[in-house]
C-alpha cells in the first residue's frame, strides 16, 4: 500500500511539473458585445489561434498554457481589423478598452509586456518625430522642392540612427528579456553575421534558446556563406519567357551585380536609374546585372523591367519573399545586391547609388 501511494505521489509531482500554471486573459472592452475575441501568433508564416471567447457585455476570459516562453501575440476582435498586441505570458492578464480604440488598451499583468511598455514608451518621441519627418518629407516631393526633400532625408537617416542606437541598448543591457530577441531580430536586417553573433553570445541562455534566436543563428550560418570573400553560391531560375539560366552561365563578366527587387518594392524603384546610369556607361567594358526579382505576378514584372528600362538578364520564380535565391543568400530587404568578380567571388554587398558607381568605376579602371 505504501509503494502505490509512493508511486502515486510520483505521478503527482511529474504532472504537476509537466503541465504547471497556465495563462489567464480577462478582457473588459466596451462596446464588444457578442463579439468573439481571438488570441493569434504568427509561426512560420501562417496564423494560429490559441484559444478565442465570446464577450458578454464588454467582458470575457481565455484560458490555456502552460506557454513555454513569453511571446508577442494578438488580441483579434472577430473579422475585424481591430486589435492590440501584448507578451503572453504564465500569469494573469487584464486587458482594458474599447472596441473602437482596441490598439490603445490598457493591459496589466505581464511582467514581458511591462517591459516592452517601457521600451515602446521611450522610443516613441524619436518615433513622432520620424512620423512628423515623412510627413514634410512626402509634402516636400510632391512639391518637387529637391532642397527640401535632401535635407528632410538627412534628418530622416538622423533620426533612425538614433532609434537604432536606441534598440542596441536595449539589447545590451537587457540580455534576460524576452523582449529583446524581437528587437534584436528587427536590428539584425541592417547588421553583419559577426555582429548578430557577437550580441547572441551575450545573451542569457533562456533567452538565446527561444526560437527567433535560434532562427537568428541559422540566419547568421546563411549570412556567412555569402560573405564578402565567398564564392557567390550557383542557382538556377528561369527568365520572363520561361526559359532557365543559372548564375554561373553568368560569371566571367570582369564585374557581376546579383541585383534582387521587385515591381512593388518602391526603394528598388528608386534605385533601378542608378543601376541603370552604371550599366549604360561600363557595360561595354565588363560590368553585367543579374536581378533576381521577388514578385508574385508575373505581369507587374514584366512591366516594371519595360518601365525601367532593365536591359539586362532578369530571372525569377515568383515566389516573393519565398524566392529560393533570396533565402540562399539570407536576403529579408530589398533592394539587396551582391558585387562579383570574374572568378564568381563576393567583393562587395549592398552598394546603391553614387556608392556603386564609383566602387565600379574604379575596380574597372584597375582591370585595365
Amino acid at each position: 500500500m505504501k509503494k502505490i501511494v509512493i508511486l502515486l505521489f510520483i505521478a503527482a509531482m511529474v504532472t504537476a511539473c509537466s503541465s504547471g500554471p497556465g495563462f489567464v486573459v480577462k478582457g473588459k472592452i466596451s462596446g464588444s458585445d457578442s463579439i468573439i475575441f481571438y488570441l493569434q501568433k504568427r509561426d512560420a508564416g501562417k496564423t494560429i489561434t490559441l484559444d478565442s471567447a465570446v464577450s458578454k457585455k464588454g467582458y470575457f476570459t481565455m484560458k490555456g498554457g502552460p506557454v513555454a516562453y513569453p511571446q508577442l501575440i494578438q488580441l483579434v476582435a472577430g473579422n475585424t481589423r481591430k486589435r492590440t498586441s501584448f507578451y503572453l505570458e504564465n500569469s494573469k492578464i487584464n486587458i482594458t478598452g474599447s472596441l473602437d480604440s482596441l490598439i490603445k488598451a490598457v493591459i496589466t499583468g505581464s511582467k514581458t509586456q511591462d517591459e516592452y511598455k517601457l521600451f515602446i514608451d521611450s522610443n516613441k518621441p524619436l518615433s513622432d518625430k520620424y512620423s512628423k519627418t515623412y510627413i514634410e518629407y512626402q509634402a516636400a516631393s510632391q512639391a518637387g522642392n529637391s532642397a527640401r526633400v535632401a535635407e528632410l532625408e538627412k534628418q530622416a537617416d538622423s533620426i533612425q540612427k538614433e532609434m537604432t542606437s536606441l534598440q542596441r541598448n536595449f539589447v545590451i543591457n537587457n540580455p534576460a528579456s524576452y523582449v529583446t530577441p524581437s528587437i534584436l531580430g528587427s536590428l539584425s536586417y541592417e547588421m553583419e553575421a559577426g555582429e548578430i553573433e557577437a550580441m547572441i553570445a551575450k545573451l542569457d541562455t533562456a533567452i538565446a534558446e527561444t526560437p527567433q534566436i535560434l532562427g537568428l543563428i541559422e540566419r547568421v550560418s546563411v549570412m556567412k556563406a555569402v560573405a564578402v570573400g565567398q564564392k557567390a553560391p550557383d542557382f538556377t531560375m528561369s527568365d520572363p519567357e520561361g526559359n532557365p539560366v543559372a548564375l554561373s552561365s553568368k560569371i566571367g563578366s570582369k564585374l557581376l551585380l546579383i541585383d534582387f527587387w521587385a515591381a512593388w518594392c518602391g526603394p528598388c524603384r528608386q534605385e533601378n536609374p542608378n543601376v541603370v546610369k552604371v550599366y549604360t556607361e561600363f557595360h561595354k567594358e565588363g560590368f553585367d546585372v543579374f536581378a533576381v526579382s521577388l514578385d508574385q505576378k508575373k505581369e507587374d514584372w514584366v512591366k516594371a523591367i519595360a518601365d525601367d528600362k532593365l536591359s539586362w538578364t532578369h530571372v525569377s520564380d515568383l515566389n516573393y519573399w519565398g524566392n529560393a535565391a533570396a533565402k540562399t543568400y539570407a536576403v529579408n530587404s530589398i533592394p539587396a545586391n551582391f558585387l562579383l568578380d570574374e572568378s564568381g567571388t563576393i567583393i562587395g554587398r549592398n552598394l546603391r547609388g553614387e556608392d556603386l558607381y564609383n566602387k565600379v568605376k574604379e575596380l574597372l579602371a584597375v582591370k585595365k
